[in-house]
């Protein structure tokens, strides 16, 4: 623990009250320091959370500081590396310089950091009943982001998304989602700029989820469940499976196909793409911040992954000061075993969505055809993971589980009836991982500090604690056929 967290002298901040914000080296090499022009008030002797006041001025792009750079996403049809005037029908201009970018630092708009200003910085708190609970020397920490106004992290992303289309005279989104966590946070947004909002939520989670959609709706969104009669791709799969459960990568064509054929309309993603993993390092600069506000450093950090943007957003700043030798932090990602794409995916150019209109992306995948068996945890069922975090597990600055939802709806009680919030299904996962190294901790007797996302709040989420209270609930697996007939349709590229 006498490891010391570091900074980029680039990197600056913004809060409340305070224009701008610097952080300084000081003269020991050893030591750093921060220097504010309005120096926040704190008190870390009330609370282990909110220690820290300023927003992140800037974004975080992994891309600057890897060793070797991600392979380049590939055009659908001719399979030639993507050139960025072919996502101009699907994104503002703004947004295909981000995906593409390799600048280390890109600043945030202040309009975007005002409407930021509703919910960050989020908490980061001490799990000290959990701890007391599972009886464990380890220190447990999770930083919040269920403060939003859409209860998750996905805002993060939403509100510059729809800021950027605004600027460029788009009126008019569409999207996808799975548990409702990126729709309701996009019709939120929309709601902000006076852009209407269109969203296809997976059919599993638009029935086991109304009041997500009842969210969206009171933001002014419309809502259709996935697969649809409105589109060709989603004809095409109800023609095959009438009761398809849906899935992100169906919900993802429909979105795109309505994108693409109507000149007035944009696409907006809610995880996987580069700029979308840049916008959420919010979330890690502030706790980076917090943590060594607190005196901390993580020896083990933990997140779910499904498409992969809340991971990044914890994980990725603190990769770069992992890559500059000054922490070394174990990164351990948590996926549902129901749709494992890192543990028992591969590595390889596929299609983001089951259509195949979108680029193909080299990436962790079960395939494009693979519809996972419908978990309470809706938005980890997309078959592939962000080319990025793939990169990243590739390169060896990782590792990956999976864990199976009884145990995750285990944790999760534990959670709820320690710290008293109620996880949505997804961070049910980092929780059950941070409860399995925590009870590592007590048989090696090691006080490790483990830090973990928690990256919404389950209100709307109650009828799946009504089936694990009930004893209702089943572990869902995959079926290894299903996932080999699946890989065997993905473009087989040298």
């Amino acid at each position: 623990m006498s490891q010391s967290l570091s900074f980029s002298p680039n990197l600056s901040f913004k809060g409340e009250g305070q224009k701008h914000g610097y952080a300084s080296f000081s003269s020991n090499a050893n030591q750093l320091k921060f220097s504010f022009r309005h120096k926040p008030k704190t008190n870390t002797s009330v609370s282990p959370c909110a220690v820290a006041t300023e927003i992140p001025t800037h974004w975080y792009n992994i891309i600057a500081d890897l060793p070797i750079k991600p392979p380049p996403p590939l055009h659908p049809k001719t399979f030639a590396p993507l050139q960025p005037q072919d996502l101009s029908h699907l994104f503002p201009d703004e947004l295909i310089k981000q995906e593409t970018s390799s600048e280390q630092f890109i600043v945030i708009p202040d309009e975007v950091v005002d409407i930021y200003r509703l919910w960050r910085p989020t908490p980061l708190i001490r799990a000290k009943r959990l701890e007391k609970l599972l009886d464990t020397p380890a220190r447990i920490y999770y930083k919040y982001e269920g403060v939003s106004p859409a209860g998750s992290h996905k805002p993060n992303t939403a509100v510059p998304q729809v800021w950027y289309n605004a600027q460029q005279g788009v009126k008019n989104v569409v999207t996808e989602t799975g548990a409702g966590q990126w729709g309701s946070s996009l019709a939120f947004a929309c709601s902000l700029f006076g852009i209407n909002c269109e969203v296809w939520q997976v059919r599993a989670s638009y029935d086991q989820k109304p009041y997500r959609k009842l969210m969206m709706q009171t933001w002014g969104a419309k809502v259709h469940p996935s697969p649809s009669n409105l589109t060709e791709s989603g004809r095409k799969i109800l023609k095959m499976d009438p009761s398809s459960p849906g899935s992100l990568g169906i919900a993802i064509s429909e979105a795109v196909e309505m994108a693409a054929l109507n000149e007035d309309t944009k696409y907006c993603l809610g995880s996987v793409l580069n700029h979308v993993l840049l916008h959420q390092t919010v979330i890690g600069e502030e706790c980076i911040k917090q943590m060594e506000a607190l005196g901390e450093t993580p020896d083990v950090i933990i997140g779910c992954t499904g498409g992969g943007s809340n991971f990044a957003g914890l994980c990725f700043p603190f990769i770069r000061e992992k890559l500059k030798g000054k922490i070394n932090p174990l990164i351990r990602a948590v996926e549902p075993t129901a749709c494992p794409s890192l543990t028992k995916g591969v590595y390889a150019y596929d299609y983001g969505d089951t259509a195949q209109l979108t680029p193909l992306m080299k990436m962790h995948t079960l395939g494009h055809e693979f519809i996972p068996d419908p978990i309470h945890a809706g938005g980890l069922r997309y078959h592939g993971m962000a080319p990025l975090i793939s990169h990243v597990y590739e390169l060896g600055f990782m590792e990956a589980i999976s864990i199976p939802q009884i145990e995750c709806f285990q944790g999760a009680i534990k959670f709820a009836r320690s710290e008293g919030l109620i996880p949505a299904p997804e961070p049910t996962h980092a929780i059950a991982a941070a409860i399995r190294e925590a009870l590592h901790c007590k048989e090696s007797g090691e006080s490790k500090v483990i830090l973990m996302a928690m990256c919404g709040h389950g209100h709307f989420d109650l009828p799946a604690y009504e089936k694990y209270l009930q004893g209702a609930m089943v572990d869902l697996s995959f079926s290894e056929d299903k996932i080999q007939a699946s890989l065997a349709n993905i473009p087989q590229l040298s």
